[in-house]
């Protein structure tokens, strides 16, 4: 196994490489497989991480800072000068420029709007229009970046021109090319696959686009609603329009499948009772803080199943058996129903459950916990009649474990369902609550059960 030196070094040795390879325009490797390089080397030795960013070309850097993640993005204004910066993200795609700037300016709202200032007129107008965008709409993910042609200009020409465009390093990533009339309205697209079988000496508006099926969103789009049609229709790209109808800009896949990424992330840390903003914190003290408040909850929560417990607490002394097997009831509701509330929870992501879709999850989820009560009641029955040699105790567990099981699939489906028709995220807090309810159901069932047949 390396050493950290060794490790330190060999990082070093290979950003160099791949580096210098850049710069004679031979290098294959991908930006991100840089950034992810750079990310272990400031792991593991900060000062020479900043020798290196240093050194790398501006072009390139470019391109490794779009694959980093938004807090190291924010410290550059730290580590380079103002100048460096400017022109870095002056050699962005203006998504990737707006996304440093606006994570700059989370600390450092001077330099940030320094390194605004050096944009020309219409790119510092672009850029501050991506910034103004609500975090959910579609405008802020688009790029202007894109490959539009105006219906009367011929075919043979525009791709002389998507060549240049190419060749000079303006456009990248060129799926389809845009069609807008006189006033830039946007009108359709051609996939360059289809594109380059027409003759050259044929104008756009020549062509059919009957055949050429059309998706694109309004700026002001859910990107939710973004999300579902990259993937429903197996999209490379989506055009977007103002309010006009104009051709503004375009919303890449890549950037679609960092969202997907990133829900998907959310989802598993808000599940857990962790903030996955907060989880990116360098500082202990902010992390330990925003779990803190969950766990304090949590807490509250489980005085709350505590205070069930200690109303039956002569019973309890009673039999002894009882405070054996209720963590057992507790437990398997527990598990039940975050099996699911995170089922649910997903499938409310993903769309699969709308309107009159609630009714037949909740029905679908009650009658699966019933199947698995009746399996698992049958099982922990007997094992507690010969555990104890107590026969109706091994009836009180079972039922019990029945109406817990119950409990547990119709509150894991309809808790997210009525935080989400509140307007809440579903993931937030839900595990709390559907903890909260089957403790409290399981521990007052198997006890009010056991008060009621056994004493």
């Amino acid at each position: 196994m390396k050493t950290n030196q060794e490790e330190l070094e060999t990082l070093i040795e290979l950003i160099a490489l791949h580096t210098e390879l850049y710069k004679d325009n031979i290098s294959n490797i991908h930006p991100y497989d840089i950034a992810m390089s750079l990310l272990k080397l400031r792991e593991l030795n900060s000062d020479e991480y900043v020798k290196v960013i240093k050194k790398i070309p501006h072009d390139l850097f470019a391109e490794v800072l779009s694959e980093l993640p938004d807090y190291v993005q924010e410290e550059t204004a730290d580590l380079l000068s103002v100048k460096k910066l400017a022109d870095i993200a002056s050699k962005m795609d203006t998504d990737d420029a707006a996304t440093l700037i606006q994570n700059i300016s989370e600390e450092n709202e001077e330099i940030s709007q320094h390194i605004l200032k050096t944009f020309n007129d219409e790119d510092k107008e672009l850029i501050e229009q991506l910034i103004a965008y609500e975090e959910d709409e579609a405008g802020s993910y688009m790029q202007a970046e894109l490959f539009s042609a105006n219906i009367t200009e011929h075919i043979g020409t525009a791709i002389k021109r998507l060549k240049y465009l190419k060749e000079s390093g303006e456009v990248d990533n060129i799926w389809h090319v845009h069609l807008v009339n006189d006033k830039k309205k946007y009108i359709g697209s051609i996939g360059l696959e289809d594109l380059i079988i027409f003759e050259h000496e044929l104008k756009f508006e020549d062509i059919s686009l009957d055949k050429h099926r059309t998706f694109f969103v309004n700026h002001k789009t859910d990107i939710k609603d973004v999300v579902d049609m990259v993937t429903n229709y197996n999209l490379t790209s989506v055009p977007v329009v103002d309010n006009y109808g104009r051709l503004i800009g375009r919303i890449t896949s890549d950037d679609i499948y960092d969202i997907i990424q990133e829900t998907a992330t959310e989802q598993i840390f808000n599940l857990a009772g962790v903030n996955d903003e907060a989880e990116q914190e360098e500082n202990m003290f902010e992390i330990g803080k925003t779990r803190a408040i969950w766990l304090g909850l949590n807490l509250l929560t489980a005085i709350a199943a505590s205070i069930v417990i200690g109303l039956f607490d002569t019973t309890i002394q009673s039999l002894v058996a009882l405070a054996i097997l209720m963590p057992i009831v507790a437990s398997m509701g527990g598990n039940a129903g975050t099996q699911t509330l995170t089922v649910t929870v997903r499938q409310m992501a993903l769309g699969d459950i709308e309107g009159a879709d609630a009714k037949k999850t909740i029905i679908k989820e009650v009658l699966i916990s019933l199947a698995n009560g009746f399996i698992f009641a049958t099982l922990i029955g007997i094992v507690s009649y010969f555990w104890f040699n107590i026969p109706m105790l091994g009836l009180v567990i079972a039922i019990s474990m029945i109406i817990n099981l119950v409990s547990a699939g119709f509150f894991g489906s309809i808790i997210p369902l009525v935080l989400q028709k509140a307007g809440v995220d579903p993931a937030i807090g839900s595990t709390v609550l559907l903890t909260t309810i089957t403790d409290i159901v399981g521990f007052f069932s198997f006890l009010g059960l056991a008060t009621l047949i056994l004493l």
